[in-house]
C-alpha cells in the first residue's frame, strides 16, 4: 500500500538545505511522520514539507529545484 505525499503551497521545491548539501530523504530511506523530506520556496520564503505519514521513498515525482503547484505530487511512499 502506498501514500503519496503533495505540495500544501505553490513554489520551487528543493531537496536539499542547501546546493552542496546531501538531500534530506535519499532514495529508498525510511521516512518517519513528521521528518523534513523538502522545502518549497516562494518569494524567498522557504517552508518545510513534512512527511504526513511513515514509510519508505518508492518514487519522486519532482526533481530538485522543480516548480510546483498546490497539491502536486512530491513522492510515493511504500506504507
Amino acid at each position: 500500500m502506498g501514500h503519496t505525499i503533495t505540495a500544501k503551497t505553490p513554489g520551487v521545491f528543493y531537496r536539499k538545505p542547501s546546493p552542496d548539501a546531501e538531500p534530506y530523504v535519499a532514495d529508498g530511506a525510511t521516512v518517519a511522520e513528521g521528518d523534513v523530506i523538502g522545502l518549497i520556496e516562494v518569494m524567498k520564503t522557504y517552508r518545510e514539507v513534512k512527511a504526513d505519514a511513515a514509510g519508505t521513498v518508492s518514487t519522486w515525482h519532482v526533481d530538485d529545484e522543480d516548480e510546483v503547484t498546490i497539491g502536486q505530487e512530491l513522492v510515493e511512499l511504500d506504507t
